[in-house]
């Protein structure tokens, strides 16, 4: 199978499993939440920020590893698997997940009593411990089938996971009933836990089956575990900053709701639908980008291996190309619909508000994920940490300074302040390393003229022929955006008919590589 088609094959079934598991996140998300109410949703972001700092420990940047090393070493070794080099990587994602684990476990109640001011989020954090070290030997299982273009591995893993978690979550909060905030946020950390376990087991079998392919195997220094260090460390050290920082962050956002004037209550309410409500919706179409994103970093970094740099150029041409058209058209569905999916999804009003308010920042947001993908490909990881930390340094100064004095907007402000700032900075890392060179009017004017027109067309249609605001009506405007959003973009030529032939070689092209176009 030539390697474009069998990037895009494992590209679109990674996007297929990815937004079909953001589905049922979401959905499952609409349910936990009219269970438990805003409340517990605010208290699990709270837990969730210390939490990410453990899984940050834990992982250490292993999973970028992996695909690295491993893609570097089927590169030059003509297809063979260096189990060396897994041997490493597990072992490194042994220790980091064991330490996490301990230091998560002992540290719960301080964290809970003096931290998080929170007696409610002890019992939770001494319970998401012992996840830890499942979550960090996955990443390597995880890291290794996508550096041998095994997505679909991947993908069974995941639904797997999704299926337990929310069987058992649901269980937990139906059958058991819990009366208590306290009891609703166990249950579904509970689930989660359970679903890491068997995940771990899976993977394990998963990766004991797809082993035996690989017969021959050099004889050569053993360089991995520098190797594997070498990748993991410089990542690891800068995620710990940033994401001590992002845990900083947003223990002080119910803080300074409370100093605004909330009630402890009410500033959790606000931030857990803030958080927990809107931004996921925000982010559910991204699934399809950070599928095709993840899958650019073994590519480029194979590319790069063989010096090709006009193919370099190329792909990442086509990365900017993709992501800026969905993204554009995701963020015109999100502002004139936004009332819509707060009502549909949640019936609350306040979280179609926010959504308003995040979606004309989604292209930068999920360019931005593009750009970092393609920058990891590039060896340059270490770059896009140290943005990812100095945009965490700012975005907890601008909360501690505008949440107590506006409110829930001065976190809605810190957040177009830092995206736009981590995106500027990548963007201009890419171009100056890649020698990159995109075509603004093409990437962004003609898409969001298209967007805008589309989004007014289906407006005025939907309103002379008065569709109910029910899930089904939702899915049909939506729908009917996305067709007349694709039209324009063909008519107006920013997508061109070579492009939609690029499109058709690779999937149907059963010749020589030369077959695929490149435009």
């Amino acid at each position: 199978m030539k390697t474009k088609q069998q990037y895009l094959y494992n590209a679109l079934l990674a996007a297929a499993v990815t937004l079909l598991m953001r589905t049922v996140s979401v959905a499952f998300n609409v349910y936990i939440s009219g269970r438990v109410g805003a409340e517990a949703m605010g208290l699990l972001s709270l837990v969730g920020g210390v939490y990410s700092f453990a899984v940050t420990l834990a992982t250490s940047g292993i999973h970028l590893a992996t695909v690295r090393t491993l893609s570097e070493r089927l590169q030059r070794s003509g297809g063979r698997e260096n189990r060396k080099c897994l041997q490493a990587c597990l072992s490194y994602a042994a220790f980091f997940g064991s330490l996490a684990t301990v230091l998560l476990f002992l540290l719960a109640k301080p964290i809970g009593l003096l931290v998080l001011k929170d007696t409610r989020t002890v019992k939770a954090l001494t319970m998401l411990s012992f996840t830890l070290l499942p979550i960090a030997v996955s990443a390597v299982f995880n890291g290794y089938f996508t550096a041998v273009r095994r997505a679909y591995k991947n993908a069974i893993a995941q639904i797997s996971e999704q299926a337990v978690k929310i069987t058992f979550t649901s269980y937990l909060l139906t059958a058991v009933a819990p009366k208590s905030t306290e009891g609703g946020l166990i249950a579904i950390l509970m689930g989660g836990a359970v679903a890491e376990a068997l995940t771990l087991a899976l993977n394990l079998v998963l990766f004991l089956l797809d082993k035996r392919r690989y017969k021959g195997v050099t004889q050569q220094k053993n360089t991995a575990p520098v190797r594997v260090a070498a990748v993991a460390l410089p990542v690891a050290i800068s995620a710990y900053m940033r994401s001590g920082l992002l845990t900083i962050e947003h223990i002080l956002i119910p803080r300074g709701l409370s100093a605004y004037g909330a009630g402890s209550a009410a500033a959790l309410a606000a931030y857990g639908t803030l958080q927990g409500m809107a931004l996921p919706v925000i982010l559910y179409p991204a699934a399809i980008l950070s599928s095709f994103s993840a899958l650019l970093i073994p590519e480029i970094t194979e590319q790069q291996s063989a010096n090709n740099r006009h193919e370099i150029r190329y792909i990442a041409g086509r990365a900017y190309q993709i992501s800026l058209l969905f993204s554009i058209g995701t963020a015109a569905v999100m502002l004139f619909l936004s009332r819509e999916l707060g009502t549909v999804l949640y019936k609350n009003t306040q979280v179609g508000y926010f959504i308003k308010c995040l979606a004309p920042l989604i292209p930068i947001m999920y360019l931005d994920t593009a750009t970092d993908a393609l920058l990891k490909g590039l060896g340059e990881q270490v770059y896009s940490m140290n943005v990812n930390i100095a945009d965490a340094l700012l975005s907890v100064v601008l909360v501690f300074f505008l949440v107590p004095r506006i409110g829930i907007h001065g976190y809605i402000v810190t957040i177009y302040v830092t995206e736009i700032f981590n995106a500027a900075l990548s963007i201009v890392r890419l171009l100056r390393v890649s020698s990159f060179r995109p075509r603004p009017v093409r990437l962004l004017l003609f898409p969001l003229l298209s967007a805008l027109g589309a989004a007014a067309l289906a407006n005025i249609l939907f309103h002379y022929i008065m569709v109910p605001q029910n899930g089904g009506g939702l899915t049909v405007h939506v729908g009917s955006f996305l067709i007349l959003y694709a039209t324009l973009l063909i008519l107006t030529g920013t997508l061109p008919r070579q492009d939609l032939k690029w499109l058709k070689n690779l999937f149907f092209c059963k010749r020589e590589p030369s077959c695929v176009e490149k435009s």
